[in-house]
């Protein structure tokens, strides 16, 4: 049975869904994946009427932005307005709010919790990229500011499939977070709204 609370007030959470993260063989064979239901998600959220957050990791070449891995290594990515910074092209992001990150946890000095109370959000559903990473720092934080989350894990995906599926269990366990593949997030909208789904 589903638990109520879980999607009260919700908002869709894409994470760097962006061309740079996926020129790596790994994450390019998931695209086609993830992209499909990650436009299932945000369907139904549209149809649904919830928010629907963009996040993208974006740096600046002059270094003011980079991470100590990235000034150890003296290699910086994800440059403003470069091709590797831009979404992906399939997403249908029409109508999303976009915020952008320069860290991991996309709450890390953003205006994400600005954005998620002037939406009086209470709840994420997370997808994107990659779940030991990103997602699972966004996560964590999310659980910090007591924000009840869904991981969509079939939205999701990481190079790592072994490292994923620890890291996954381990929000389900540590933080109660519910994994959730795609359709029963959205059968899961659309009954906490009161709608039939189709």
């Amino acid at each position: 049975m589903p638990d109520p609370g879980l999607l009260r007030f919700p908002a869709l959470v894409l994470i760097d869904l962006q061309e740079g993260f996926f020129e790596t063989p790994a994450l390019a064979r998931e695209r086609k994946r993830l992209v499909a239901n990650c436009n299932w998600l945000i369907g139904a959220a549209r149809a649904t009427a919830i928010p629907v957050i963009n996040v993208r990791t974006v740096h600046k070449k002059d270094k003011s932005t980079w991470t100590l891995k990235m000034l150890e290594d003296g290699q910086g990515y994800l440059f403003e307005n470069t091709e590797q910074a831009a979404n992906l092209e399939e997403l249908d992001l029409e109508g999303s709010i976009e915020v952008v990150k320069r860290r991991d946890s996309a709450f890390w000095n953003t205006e994400m919790l600005t954005v998620l109370l002037r939406h009086r959000v209470s709840s994420l559903i997370l997808a994107g990229v990659s779940s030991e990473t990103c997602v699972s720092a966004t996560a964590t934080d999310a659980f910090a500011a007591n924000l009840r989350v869904v991981l969509a894990c079939d939205a999701l995906a990481s190079e790592d499939e072994k490292f994923e599926d620890v890291t996954l269990k381990f929000l389900e366990s540590q933080y109660r977070q519910k994994l959730r593949k795609t359709k029963e997030v959205v059968a899961e909208l659309f009954t906490a709204n009161g709608q039939v789904l189709d």
